[in-house]
């Protein structure tokens, strides 16, 4: 699918079924790789289906694949995130499809380019905060009336220690600390409702951007995406105590190495 059209396909294979995320519903953004598709894997596990958005095609379907693999459902829909008539599309969608979202996984994020802030490139810096902040909030527009349709919506932003300040990182470090700010402003607003807004910061992750940050680093040391993956499932459940809260995957798994 583009996203310019969504369409009622289901995909093939055995519904999750026994736990209580079963029936679940949950838009991931930049599910086709890294962080977005190892959430979209964990929650597929849990029963949930998957609504997964992402630029490229293939990677999509290889998602796919594997949530289908392990019995689980997905609904791919190829877009960019600046595309402002698809994401009003694809809300109206999901509302037609389920009549509700039950969690939505603001992951999809750019990097930019490392760089002095008064050496910054005007559209780089453009191309970061609309992917990273102004699309967030694009989304929560959209998608906020759909969550709280759900009778245990919730939202998780990721967000980055970046959002602190790293010299030459302006563009990317002030898009996640808007993120925050964005989550928590959003979080106080929707207090009085059942649904539920975190902000989850992964650290440092084995994924392609951290790679193209750090091109020394031995990616082999690091935490992979799996092992991120719980804090998200843990997040999106009806169960989860937090709200309004910036949260390091250690803060959900004491254990975690990381």
């Amino acid at each position: 699918m583009t996203g310019d059209e969504m369409t009622g396909d289901e995909m093939t294979g055995g519904e999750m079924t026994g736990g209580e995320m079963t029936e679940r519903v949950a838009l991931v953004t930049g599910a086709s790789r890294g962080l977005g598709k190892a959430a979209a894997l964990a929650l597929a596990r849990e029963g949930v289906e998957i609504i997964a958005t992402g630029r490229t095609i293939g990677a999509l379907e290889e998602l796919d694949d594997e949530i289908t693999s392990i019995g689980g459902k997905a609904t791919l829909v190829q877009m960019d995130l600046g595309d402002r008539p698809a994401m009003a599309k694809l809300a109206s969608a999901i509302h037609e499809r389920w009549g509700r979202l039950d969690v939505m996984i603001a992951n999809a994020g750019v990097l930019g380019v490392l760089t002095p802030v008064a050496h910054l490139d005007e559209a780089i810096w453009d191309e970061v905060i609309d992917t990273n902040l102004s699309a967030v909030w694009r989304m929560i527009r959209v998608f906020d009336p759909l969550l709280r349709l759900s009778g245990a919506g919730r939202a998780v932003l990721v967000t980055s220690t970046a959002a602190r300040g790293y010299p030459y990182w302006s563009a990317y470090a002030a898009s996640k600390a808007g993120v925050e700010t964005l989550g928590i402003v959003w979080a106080e607003e929707v207090s009085q409702t059942p649904l539920k807004v975190n902000i989850l910061n992964p650290g440092g992750v084995a994924t392609s951007m951290y790679a193209s940050a750090f091109p020394g680093a031995d990616l082999k040391t690091m935490p992979k995406p799996e092992d991120i993956a719980p804090a998200f499932v843990a997040l999106s459940s009806p169960d989860c105590p937090h709200h309004g809260e910036v949260l390091h995957v250690r803060d959900l798994n004491p254990d975690y190495p990381g």
